[in-house]
């Protein structure tokens, strides 16, 4: 018969075993809820990208160094990450999951930034922190980053002169401007107008391409019609997606001239190769988005955000945003391997693919 001190050992001993086994089950519990929600996570980190068609950065660059910064300076903290695919009203849908999912802070590049004012005064009346990434949201966002936009716009201008060369001061030329409703197109736009205006002879016929290359590609098919296949000499457009879709009209018509763009797309570079395109802007993306995560995690731990954000930025609601703002950089042909090569965002066998062997030689790339 087990006398009374060992039958208290045993209960003792099977309660805390039970009791462990409750703890370890209740742990993989939370753990595989946390997978999938942000729900009692306060290390969830919203991230808000706005769209994947007209330029392949976002999934392909901005996400994945988001992420795996975030996960360096945090390993415990989730990337709750979505893409609004183009549509304003996806994207507020997104960011309302994330305000009821229990997010504390959100990276969101808008869509459309005039309409995020009240998301982001929702966002704050919660305690939620936004960091306005590459294009600037209204409303009291708690951080920005991005590069210097105006200065991007000078960079296009520029680089668009030196491609007309002396032909500049003689030369007509076409603007394809970027979405009215994004922030960073009246930034581009005034740093271009900086710099051509007075250096070349008219710009002659200027449009928003909204950002969309099937828009970009009818806008310039409308100035041909309007002012014929001599008409102009160089095409600014504001990004390489609608840059793609412009050069194709102009081939199809018997046009070559001059035309830029922005964003160092893949198919970019091996136009710039072939000929094509003149130039892009290189913009680099891991610096960007490792600032991102650097201003998600400080204010996640309600650090002071100035630190890392030294500048400052004014949205149409609020003034003295703490910003960091980048520099960027000219790609044309002779400096593809000093910028896009040398940063390792892509390797020569990317780029010269069997129909750009014979351009990569050329040009010495390797």
């Amino acid at each position: 018969m087990m006398n009374a001190v060992l039958r208290r050992a045993l209960v003792s001993t099977v309660g805390l075993a039970l009791t462990l086994s409750m703890t370890a089950a209740c742990g993989k519990a939370g753990g595989a809820k946390n997978e999938n929600s942000a729900a009692g996570n306060t290390d969830a980190i919203g991230l808000l990208l706005p769209e994947n068609a007209s330029s392949v950065r976002y999934e392909s660059f901005d996400k994945p160094f988001i992420e795996a910064k975030v996960k360096a300076l945090c390993a415990p903290c989730k990337v709750l990450y979505n893409n609004a695919e183009g549509s304003a009203a996806k994207q507020k849908q997104q960011f309302d999951t994330l305000l009821a999912q229990g997010v504390k802070v959100i990276i969101l590049d808008p869509y459309n930034a005039e309409s995020t004012q009240g998301w982001v005064q929702e966002a704050a009346a919660k305690g939620v922190k936004v960091v306005a990434y590459d294009r600037l949201a209204d409303g009291p966002v708690a951080a920005y980053t991005s590069f210097d936009n105006e200065k991007v716009g000078e960079l296009q201008g520029q680089a668009l002169l030196d491609a007309l060369g002396a032909k500049a001061a003689e030369a007509n030329i076409v603007m394809i401007n970027g979405d009215d409703a994004d922030p960073n197109s009246a930034q581009f736009k005034t740093g271009a107008h900086k710099v051509l205006d007075g250096k070349v002879k008219k710009v002659v016929y200027e449009q928003s391409g909204q950002w969309d290359a099937t828009v970009a590609g009818q806008k310039i098919s409308a100035a041909v019609t309007e002012f014929g296949k001599n008409g102009f000499q160089a095409v600014y457009s504001a990004n390489d997606g609608m840059a793609a879709a412009i050069i194709t009209q102009l081939k199809g018509a018997g046009i070559t001239i001059p035309v830029g763009g922005q964003d160092a797309g893949l198919d970019a570079i091996q136009r710039i190769l072939n000929g094509d395109q003149a130039y892009t802007i290189y913009k680099a993306y891991r610096p960007l988005a490792e600032t991102a995560a650097e201003l998600a995690v400080a204010l996640l731990r309600g650090k002071d955000v100035k630190a890392i954000a030294t500048g400052s930025a004014d949205n149409a609601t609020a003034r003295n945003i703490p910003a960091k703002l980048l520099d960027a950089k000219v790609v044309t042909k002779d400096n593809i391997t000093a910028t896009v090569l040398a940063d390792g965002l892509y390797k020569a066998s990317d780029i010269c693919t069997a129909d750009y062997a014979a351009a990569c030689a050329a040009a010495g790339l390797k």
